[in-house]
């Protein structure tokens, strides 16, 4: 078994390969995989040459904590043909992929798991949590007045991608866990609505100036069911403007937002609470941390203290004790031979490095050990976010 990049060429051949693995056939008038970096693709070649694997990396940027962005590697197109599994091939790419983003100067990377089994061995781990919220239309008044100011105007996507993109960049510099979404997807309509040209209405909310700061695509996809794909907004009052839009809208009965963080406020600002239920609850965004110290001194912080990290990365190879020390907000991350504080998994690392879960959640788990009392709690208040990370972007 043979692993070697992809050319710009082999564009086809790749997206055949991967839609075998999956026993999938490609629609060739779409626009799904039209984003491909076909310069980060990798085969899995048999002897002869014949393709039975396919990796790939979008070329992303992250928020973090604290709002800072930094460059990721965005894993995907990974698949290898039934006829091959088990035979090493996944674990070669996924080796050698990992070995190309550290040649790029890359300190993390992310995906979105098909399988919950297959990616932990490869070190990442769980990081953002989407779920679906259900709200009743007949029963979603809402506690609070409108706030005065600002208006929304119904456009169809066609009409719009500028203003969704623009809305969406400023959207994600702030929210933690969002990824960047590069003018060539939406150039080339790849992904998933509202990104891909799928027929939409969109709702864009402009603020008392004019200048637009929130949108939301829809359908009517199921018989008395508004399908919403996403409301993006930069704040609070554009995001409840358009939540009231969407539950006024005329001839249906309920309201699917489909991507919604668990402490989406929505239902908060109804009289019935028990008008919006959640459902569909998955993992959404894994991260894999590649360089322990820059990753951890990239962040923000909001709470001051010493951790010492014992890293254990199975699937590189490593084992590292790291100093952790937070001050003022900013990081120092150092080698140590004190005893640790906590001990982890690679994998662990990342599904607490945004703060979306808590590492005394791991801890009761059993997935990470304590070796001391009160370490559980110091890295609660340390690894916390100011938000809950979030991220909407399929890929």
């Amino acid at each position: 078994m043979e692993i070697r990049p992809t050319t710009g060429e082999e564009f086809d051949v790749f997206v055949d390969t991967m839609h075998a693995a999956f026993a999938q056939f490609r629609d060739t008038g779409a626009t799904t995989w039209s984003a491909l970096e076909m310069d980060r693709g990798l085969f899995a070649t048999t002897e002869d040459g014949r393709p039975v694997g396919t990796a790939a990396a979008y070329s992303f940027e992250l928020t973090l904590p604290g709002e800072a962005v930094i460059p990721v590697s965005g894993v995907t197109a990974v698949g290898v043909l039934p006829t091959h599994r088990r035979q090493g091939a996944l674990s070669a790419m996924m080796r050698r992929q990992l070995a190309d983003f550290r040649a790029r100067g890359e300190f993390l990377s992310v995906l979105l798991a098909a399988e919950a089994v297959i990616y932990r061995r490869f070190g990442y781990g769980p990081a953002t949590v989407t779920e679906r919220l259900t709200v009743q239309r007949n029963r979603a008044a809402f506690a609070l007045p409108q706030a005065v100011g600002g208006s929304i105007e119904l456009l169809r996507r066609a009409e719009c991608g500028e203003i969704m993109e623009e809305v969406y960049d400023r959207y994600r510099r702030v929210q933690p866990g969002a990824l960047s979404r590069p003018s060539r997807w939406w150039a080339s309509g790849a992904g998933q609505p509202p990104v891909s040209r799928s027929p939409r209405y969109v709702a864009v909310h402009r603020d008392a100036d004019g200048v637009p700061d929130g949108y939301a695509s829809y359908s009517l996809n199921e018989p008395d069911t508004l399908i919403v794909d996403e409301t993006i907004a930069v704040d609070d009052t554009a995001g409840t403007a358009l939540a009231r839009f969407l539950l006024e809208h005329d001839l249906i009965a309920q309201v699917v937002f489909k991507h919604c963080p668990p402490d989406h406020p929505l239902r908060w600002r109804l009289v019935d609470l028990r008008a919006a239920r959640t459902s569909d609850e998955t993992d959404w965004l894994w991260v894999r941390l590649l360089d322990i110290p820059r990753a951890l001194t990239a962040r923000g912080w909001f709470a001051d203290g010493e951790l010492v990290l014992d890293v254990d990365d199975p699937a590189l190879g490593e084992h590292g004790r790291h100093l952790l020390t937070v001050r003022d907000g900013e990081a120092d991350c150092v080698p140590t031979d004190r005893e640790p504080d906590l001990s982890l998994d690679v994998s662990d690392l990342g599904s607490i490095y945004l703060g979306g879960t808590a590492p005394s959640t791991l801890v009761r788990a059993g997935r990470i050990r304590a070796h001391r009392p009160g370490a559980a709690v110091l890295a609660d208040a340390l690894f916390r976010a100011e938000r809950s990370p979030h991220c909407l972007h399929w890929f």
